[in-house]
């Protein structure tokens, strides 16, 4: 549409709705990084090591910090890791440790990856064995173990526990020891009360002894793994 304008053009303005609100600028969301203050409390919880490498017992400790906390975007995530024991041996690298970890934790973004660096680390002299037949090949591993039991429960690591799965193992196990003969070759219950046939081998997967002969293949009655699938 053309309209001719006959005079000379000296001024312009655009106009514009007035009368409407103007848009509210979506809140910033509070991100976790290095430059974030350390409130003045802090929740978290308290996990107790008991290993046969020690006498004394490890106390390992993470607080969380609460970030957006009363919006819909609340969250928690690991702020610090505290590692305290009366065994001074491993005191060095125990006090290196804490500060690494709690450093990647304010870091911000991915720390999962931390789970499993510090899952692969074995020591030299050996691993152990600890109550229920799960090997460790070393502190450092149960350490990491730790850490992944703590970001399962903040959300940040999706748990295994699919309800048909556990049934699955139930009813196997249940059919090991009415039937000792075929996986357990010998006994019912396997070290340190672990209620695995005492005859069962190591998963190499779940790190427990509690694979055992059924149906002919080699099949762990803790996590599932088979060799035949």
């Amino acid at each position: 549409m053309t309209i001719e304008i006959p005079g000379r053009i000296v001024d312009f303005r655009v106009l514009s709705d007035e009368s409407a609100p103007p848009a509210e600028a979506a809140p910033e969301l509070e991100q976790m990084h290095e430059r974030l203050a350390r409130p003045e409390l802090l929740g978290g919880q308290t996990y107790k090591i008991r290993t046969p490498l020690s006498e004394h017992a490890l106390y390992v400790t993470i607080n969380d910090v609460v970030l957006n906390a009363g919006t819909p975007h609340e969250s928690r995530r690991p702020f610090e890791i505290f590692i305290n024991s009366k065994n001074m041996d491993h005191f060095q690298w125990i006090v290196a440790l804490t500060r690494i970890v709690s450093a990647v934790f304010r870091k911000g973004g991915d720390c999962t990856f931390l789970v499993e660096e510090l899952r692969s680390v074995f020591d030299p002299r050996g691993g152990y064995f600890k109550s229920g037949g799960r090997f460790m090949p070393s502190l450092v591993a149960e350490i990491g173990e730790i850490i992944e039991r703590h970001l399962a429960g903040l959300g940040m690591l999706a748990q295994d526990d699919d309800p048909h799965r556990q049934a699955y193992l139930a009813e196997k196990r249940a059919a090991v020891e009415a039937a000792p003969g075929e996986g357990a070759r010998g006994g019912s219950d396997g070290p340190s009360g672990s209620g695995f046939p005492a005859g069962a081998e190591l998963c190499m997967k779940c790190h427990t002894r509690a694979r055992v002969l059924l149906d002919g293949c080699l099949t762990c009655l803790n996590c599932g793994d088979s060799k035949c699938t």
